[in-house]
């Protein structure tokens, strides 16, 4: 039996700008790797592309003027709320600067005491709401009402009063608070909702009620004077690039991906597993933030990624079908369960294994085996994915 399983392996890349034959750049870094480590490339190998680089690549860039002539145009600039932004500075401060050009006034809905992905906004804030009398399911605030029950807010983490923030970046704009979606029409009847994993339900909730609604997936959809857009996602998964300028999510991402595949294929006669990914899907213990600011973990990846582990839950087996067998007989009698495994188990054999697609997995191993930091490995390299403990 070998003993090696998993590996990810961050691969150095140079500094990728807008135009670079991305392609190229990947399949020469990956080869580059696999010499470096004496490890050949092998069928069913997966290349993890950071999504960052393939939007920088492909030059897919929008300005706060391009953002709002879109935003303009499908508000028509009114009198328009905000529906639940998270709050984060690279995500959305500029975003929220496009919106108050567009619009006539800005009435900012933020959800409390945490944003969609567990931002919060003062330090122990679920703390703090179970102490206080509020109830975080009916009750609505005003921005002096929150400071006066609250205090001023502080993120825990960036020290940033975002409500004071967001007022400085939309000075056209009234700020409240509040958990329930329809709260925001006493205010407005045209509302963008920027909502990222949810956007949809509130979408068709709020339309039931009579009001007009765009989320931020139906913004920047197509071009704008020139901009760079993504027709799947529109504003979501932007970061920001310049002072005036957002970075979007890679556009057609899968062309790309096709492309690495069989240049990977020329290059080793191995079927290589290539896909892009942004966000990982996983939860700080901590902080309680989530990862997964991206609208999905992958926009884009080979068929072969498809689908969900199909896996026995092997400590639960060793101390219940094994607990009679020790030393290389339990080794052999593991090895041929697995062998002989359905090919849709038995949920009681697989307890406790949740069943995630591969696709999450493998983009939450990559981002957090290439962190957002300085480590400058925007390309991952994973071996043996999708051995298990039966392989010889």
């Amino acid at each position: 039996m070998k003993t090696v399983g998993t590996i990810s392996i961050g691969v150095k890349a140079p500094i990728i700008k807008r135009g670079d034959d991305l392609v190229k750049i990947v399949t020469s870094s990956v080869l580059q790797a696999e010499q470096e480590l004496a490890l050949p490339l092998l069928d069913n190998d997966i290349v993890a592309v950071t999504e960052a680089v393939v939007a920088r690549s492909q030059n897919n860039y929008a300005t706060i003027d391009q953002i709002a002539s879109d935003i303009a145009s499908k508000t028509n600039g009114g009198v328009v709320g905000l529906l639940n932004p998270i709050l984060s500075r690279n995500r959305f401060s500029l975003i929220l600067k496009a919106i108050s050009k567009a619009c006539q006034k800005v009435i900012i809905q933020l959800t409390y005491p945490c944003d969609e992905v567990g931002n919060p906004l003062f330090a122990n804030s679920q703390e703090v709401l179970v102490n206080s009398n509020v109830n975080p399911y009916f009750d609505s605030f005003t921005y002096e009402q929150f400071v006066d029950t609250f205090g001023k807010p502080c993120h825990p983490f960036t020290k940033v009063d975002y409500l004071e923030y967001y007022k400085s970046i939309c000075p056209n704009c009234e700020i409240i608070l509040s958990n329930r979606s329809d709260n925001l029409l006493k205010y407005t009847n045209t509302i963008i909702v920027a909502e990222i994993h949810s956007r949809q339900h509130t979408k068709k909730r709020l339309q039931s009620l009579g009001a007009k609604v765009i989320c931020l997936d139906e913004i920047l959809t197509s071009s704008v004077d020139g901009s760079g857009f993504n027709s799947q996602f529109g504003l979501l998964g932007s970061n920001l690039a310049t002072q005036t300028s957002i970075k979007l999510f890679p556009n057609n991402a899968q062309l790309f991906v096709d492309q690495l595949a069989s240049s990977l294929k020329t290059a080793t006669n191995k079927n290589i597993q290539v896909m892009v990914y942004g966000d990982g899907a996983f939860k700080d213990p901590v902080g309680g933030i989530w990862e997964l600011a991206d609208p999905v973990t992958s926009p884009a990846y080979t068929s072969n990624l498809c689908g969900n582990p199909n896996e026995l839950k092997l400590k639960y087996l060793a101390d219940t079908t094994l607990k009679d067998y020790s030393g290389q007989e339990a080794v052999e009698r593991m090895q041929d369960i697995i062998k002989n495994k359905s090919k849709e188990n038995d949920a009681f054999n697989t307890q406790g294994t949740t069943p995630r697609r591969y696709i999450d997995l493998l983009a939450s191993l990559a981002d957090l085996t290439s962190g957002s930091g300085d480590k400058g490995t925007p390309i991952i390299l994973i071996k043996n994915y999708f051995n298990n403990y039966a392989d010889k």
